[in-house]
């Protein structure tokens, strides 16, 4: 390890992240078993309601706090809309509260499920901490426990609209939960497990380094690097053993679903899936650790640019991840 990858200061941030339905829990398994940042701001949502979304969402396994989030979005704005039955009274349609609940669907929910202390006493439809953790329960019993999530949003909603709007929005907010974690800068390392962690911290420890065909670094007694040899011993260095060309490392996987926001310490790929040609090590804020060819050092370079043959990407750690409304 260089001095450089000496005075990183490493930061441990555990997240969720992902997309709509399947792809939401495609990160890193179950985002309802790990935990958000929610010290600093994921898009509009205030911070008071982002902690209730994502402690609320654990009590339905399988349910991504974004789905919440996104409910309360669609429904008065995280409790912010202006209007009748948001704070107070109800609505045309007789629904109150930042959920949006008709009392019968509330006291219903509120009466099979034991809402958790913290909120009202009793268990208030317009109180944000009661009626978040009772829309995660109702979530549950309309679908989610059984793995069908549309069905629950629809329960949530009669309409096919309102379920594609609730689930584009999850996207947005599991989008900006992920990119606001890995900032590009190999000084201040952020990232979403140990692994990743140390992984990017050699990385970042080898910058200046040349670029050496078929070069796995000092550790190997080389001077340099090519890229897969970078990739391979910064993942050697966090405690897992990669293949050792660009392209075995590519069908390794697992591979990050096409779309999906990448995360720090994905592998990013070049060329097509049965030519793949290059690699590097993704840092956040559209930046990789790179060695990209002769004549050229170990440095972070962006990962997109014009004219270049993306071919996607991979997740080396995942297995070693801290893992318009209307009445209801």
């Amino acid at each position: 390890m260089t001095a450089k990858g000496a005075a990183a200061i490493a930061t441990i941030l555990l997240l969720i992240t992902a997309g709509a339905t399947g792809a939401i829990s495609a990160v890193f398994g179950d985002s309802s078993e790990t935990s958000t940042g929610c010290a600093n701001s994921i898009a509009d949502i205030p911070h008071q309601y982002c902690l209730l979304y994502v402690t609320a969402a654990p009590n339905c396994p399988g349910l991504d706090w974004t789905i919440l989030a996104a409910i309360g979005k669609v429904e008065t704005d995280h409790g912010r809309l202006q209007a009748p039955g948001v704070t107070e009274g109800e609505n045309h349609a007789g629904a109150g509260g930042p959920m949006q609940f008709l009392a019968p669907t509330f006291d219903g929910v509120i009466a099979a499920h034991r809402i958790p202390p913290g909120g009202a006493t009793p268990p208030s439809r317009y109180n944000p901490h009661d009626a978040i953790h009772a829309a995660a329960f109702l979530l549950c019993d309309e679908g989610v426990q059984q793995g069908d999530l549309h069905a629950a949003i629809f329960a949530y909603n009669h309409a096919d609209w309102y379920v594609d709007i609730v689930l584009q929005q999850a996207a947005e907010y599991a989008e900006a939960a992920t990119t606001s974690v890995g900032n590009g800068d190999c000084n201040t390392i952020q990232a979403p497990n140990p692994v990743t962690l140390a992984a990017i911290n050699y990385a970042c420890g080898m910058r200046g380094l040349p670029y050496v065909w078929g070069g796995d670094g000092p550790d190997s007694g080389h001077t340099g690097f090519d890229c897969s040899g970078l990739t391979k011993a910064a993942y050697a260095a966090a405690g897992m053993n990669l293949p050792r060309t660009a392209q075995t490392q590519f069908d390794a996987g697992p591979q990050v679903p096409p779309g999906q926001p990448l995360l720090p310490g994905d592998l990013i790929f070049y060329g097509t899936p049965g030519n793949i040609h290059h690699v590097g090590l993704y840092i956040g804020a559209g930046l990789m650790i790179n060695a990209p060819t002769f004549d050229q050092p170990v440095q972070i370079d962006n990962h997109r640019y014009n004219g270049d043959d993306y071919a996607g990407a991979t997740r080396p750690a995942a297995s070693r991840a801290v893992t318009a409304p209307t009445a209801r």
